[in-house]
């Protein structure tokens, strides 16, 4: 009795150790800002007809075309987004977006994922007509982490831990974030966001 009652008492103080070692609820983390965690979409306006959803933990669209746009504007800061992609997926992440009902390349800065985009040299890790990647990456059929700073005019995109850009461009000083749905399955599955 003795026996079980020490394995008891072991097995509750891994348990708590355990759930101290999980992400804790409460304020922002070292100045880290969470836009979505798979719970709801209280952050986010839906723009266009893609079929968002919220299903295990994550936002998903695999039919229409639209985005998420957040509902507040940033200028500089850093991103971090956790998304999957099918190999047929057009999305990507708009960044300071200055008309968030008509959103575009031409508007925004669009970190790309596309890893069919017709011209590779845009495709998956570029910034759309700003910065260019070669080699392209391929974000299909895993789970992605991009790190994005826009810094003033500097901007560098990180993408599972390799750098893809690091550029310096003048056309777009504030705006919100959009996620967008152009093809196949996406799912976003964290964005979190720390001001500068």
């Amino acid at each position: 009795m003795k026996r079980l009652s020490v394995i008891a008492t072991l097995i509750l103080a891994l348990s708590v150790a355990g759930c101290e070692m999980l992400p804790q609820s409460g304020p922002p983390r070292d100045g880290w800002i969470t836009l979505f965690d798979g719970t709801d979409l209280n952050n986010w306006t839906a723009i266009g007809n893609a079929n968002w959803r919220l299903t295990e933990g994550n936002v998903q669209a695999e039919l229409g075309s639209g985005f998420l746009v957040s509902k507040k504007s940033y200028t500089n800061f850093q991103l971090r987004v956790i998304f999957w992609v099918d190999t047929e997926a057009n999305s990507g992440v708009f960044l300071r977006c200055s008309d968030p009902q008509k959103i575009s390349a031409t508007n925004a800065y669009e970190v790309n994922i596309f890893d069919k985009r017709p011209d590779p040299t845009y495709g998956t890790g570029a910034i759309v007509n700003v910065a260019k990647v070669s080699p392209m990456p391929r974000a299909g059929g895993q789970w992605n982490t991009y790190e994005i700073t826009a810094s003033g005019n500097r901007f560098s995109i990180t993408l599972n831990g390799v750098r893809t850009v690091d550029v310096v461009d003048n056309q777009h000083a504030s705006g919100p974030i959009a996620l967008q749905y152009g093809a196949g399955v996406v799912k976003f599955n964290r964005v979190e966001i720390k001001p500068l």
